[in-house]
């Protein structure tokens, strides 16, 4: 996809090196003038030009492009008719006394499950929304719809892109809240596919949040942000307030302009707008390409695993976070979010606008991580140690969660340990005992 670009110049600079002297023939300035003004037009045509031929033409006969398209989700989905409608309708049917009628985006997502499940099991009305694309493998998203079927979440099968699909669901169901948590997730593979992120981290968010200034009522929104934002930030532990203009990969950049097209929506049309900054999360039903969940595969089938190093053999630790206390720090940014203050797209007062980081405040070595692997699968580990390559990984991570313990009543409770051996149960349940192939 493309995204508009404007480029600023100033007539009045030159555009060669030196000292500037003003022509003393009115005419030789204008024509400097009129050239230079059709350079730059020239030039931005080419720009222009370029940015087309990356987004939308690369080659066909590459092996990455079908894989592109498919994890962008340009794929046709089927949706809408009397059954989906009545569908729709019944998963977000509110059961409790002051319960939220809650739109989940990648609700087939590691996070966006436990979410989802535990809005349910309170009574609010859920309705979950992802494309199921196959960045990792697509049989534990459709495991997980599974899950969530059972306890009464209808997911709908589509893109956060599909504005006519938002609409639709918009037109369907008043949502009260929407808990936006779809997005293209990893560092590493912004490497490998980077306009994937801007398709789902950027532009999808936009489309989520179009459709929500224009809805009426508006709902309030809860989004996933990410620790990445902090990115080459020295400064432990990370604070809300540090700075976040140094991001280390393109993930983060894109999480960081979420923040702040978020800010321009909550201050244009008062969507009151919630951003999660989540810290490693872990825990069942997780993602498999996260190294907790990695390196519990290849120890079990006697690979060798990378572990990475600093400069000067330095500690890379991460502040892993279990699943269950993220889960308890989204619903309570859900409950204590406010009103939007639009009405149809526009603004009649100041709205609620707030970040939090959601950790657990204490980071773990990641050779501390595989020590627990090891005695809880009981098979020692071939540990491969490497230096921490430049990809997009930074060498520490630890959450300052005093603003979500004060405003949130955010207090996490499961240590490394605790978390890891949960983790483990199910991963053997659901590989070894289900006969299923971890991928």
């Amino acid at each position: 996809m493309s995204q508009m670009m404007q480029m600023s110049h100033h007539d009045d600079i030159p555009s060669t090196p030196g000292k500037f002297k003003m022509e003393k023939s009115p005419y030789i300035h204008r024509l400097r003038w009129h050239s230079s003004l059709a350079k730059l037009t020239f030039w931005s045509f080419v720009f222009l030009g370029l940015i087309f031929v990356f987004f939308f033409r690369s080659p066909s006969n590459s092996s990455t492009l079908s894989s592109d398209l498919s994890r962008r989700s340009l794929r046709t989905y089927s949706w809408g008719g009397q059954a989906w409608e009545k569908r729709v309708r019944s998963s977000a049917r509110i059961r409790s006394r002051n319960g939220n009628c809650v739109l989940v985006t990648g609700a087939a997502g590691f996070v966006g499950t436990h979410v989802s499940a535990a809005l349910k099991r309170r009574g609010d009305g859920v309705l979950g929304l992802d494309n199921f694309n196959d960045y990792y493998d697509p049989s534990l998203k459709r495991a997980r719809q599974a899950l969530l079927e059972r306890s009464g979440v209808f997911i709908v099968e589509g893109d956060i892109n599909d504005i006519a699909l938002l609409k639709k669901l918009f037109e369907v169901v008043a949502f009260t809240h929407v808990m936006h948590l779809a997005a293209q997730a990893g560092v590493r593979y912004a490497m490998e596919n980077p306009s994937s992120y801007v398709h789902s981290n950027i532009a999808g968010l936009v489309n989520v949040l179009e459709v929500c200034k224009s809805a009426n009522p508006q709902p309030a929104i809860v989004w996933a942000s990410s620790s990445s934002v902090y990115g080459l930030n020295t400064k432990v532990p990370f604070s809300e307030k540090d700075r976040t203009d140094q991001p280390a990969s393109l993930y983060a950049a894109t999480k960081k302009a979420g923040e702040e097209i978020a800010h321009t929506y909550n201050h244009i049309y008062g969507l009151s707008i919630t951003g999660l900054r989540f810290f490693t999360v872990y825990g069942p039903w997780g993602r498999p390409d996260m190294a907790y969940f990695f390196f519990t595969k290849d120890i079990l089938k006697g690979k060798s695993i990378p572990i990475f190093e600093g400069p000067n053999h330095g500690t890379v630790a991460r502040d892993f976070t279990y699943i269950d206390d993220i889960v308890k720090g989204c619903l309570a940014a859900l409950d204590t979010a406010e009103k939007s203050t639009g009405s149809g797209g526009k603004k009649t007062g100041p709205a609620q606008l707030r970040v939090f980081n959601l950790g657990n405040t204490s980071p773990v070595p990641v050779s501390d991580l595989v020590s627990i692997l090891e005695r809880l699968l009981k098979v020692k580990a071939k540990r491969l140690i490497m230096k921490l390559p430049r990809n997009g990984d930074v060498q520490y991570t630890h959450a300052n969660i005093s603003s979500a313990q004060r405003e949130l009543g955010y207090r996490p409770t499961t240590d490394l340990q605790t978390g890891l051996k949960k983790f483990v149960r199910w991963y053997l349940s659901y590989y070894e005992s289900g006969k299923k192939t971890a991928q």
